[in-house]
């Protein structure tokens, strides 16, 4: 089989070479990263507080507030709307928290939680407020974690951190 007169080795660069290009025919150039984000991810860089006092987050699509009450030692993922003040009710059985090892101020160690979380103002088969205990939230601590579930029929996740 004859190949041509660049030979085997020259059809083999060409064709890497070729790989590497767009097609407006510059070198596959990547946008800088400023330019990859969208308006989306740079809304929903900075939350903050939210209107019962926790963290705000994002979960799957949704926003979501991360409460705890240390002397009912009990956790609070409320579901919020765009505005990430109004509740949003959402289909879900039960929600999953788990958080990392963190500290009290006064040095002891909170290990870490795994809480199940259930619907706790359920109407017509969608709820906003999901509400689980575990003696470990008894502890005046700044927690971190993530939070899973399927709200709506769907997979979600999102991280949290006091």
């Amino acid at each position: 089989m004859k190949i041509s007169k660049i030979g085997f080795k020259g059809m083999l660069t060409l064709t890497i070479a070729g790989l590497g290009c767009s097609q407006d025919g510059g070198a596959g150039k990547q946008p800088p990263k400023s330019e990859k984000k969208s308006a989306t991810s740079e809304k929903h860089e900075a939350h903050g507080k939210g209107p019962n006092g926790g963290v705000v987050f994002d979960l799957g699509k949704h926003h979501a507030e991360f409460t705890v009450d240390h002397d009912k030692k009990e956790c609070t993922i409320i579901i919020l709307g765009e505005d990430e003040k109004t509740p949003s009710f959402v289909s879900s059985k039960d929600l999953m928290v788990t958080t990392l090892e963190t500290k009290t101020k006064e040095g002891k160690v909170v290990a870490p939680l795994t809480i199940k979380l259930a619907p706790r103002d359920e109407k017509d088969g969608k709820a906003s407020k999901f509400i689980g205990t575990d003696p470990g939230l008894g502890n005046v601590a700044d927690f971190e974690g993530t939070v899973f579930g399927e709200l709506d029929g769907k997979p979600a996740n999102g991280k949290f951190k006091e």
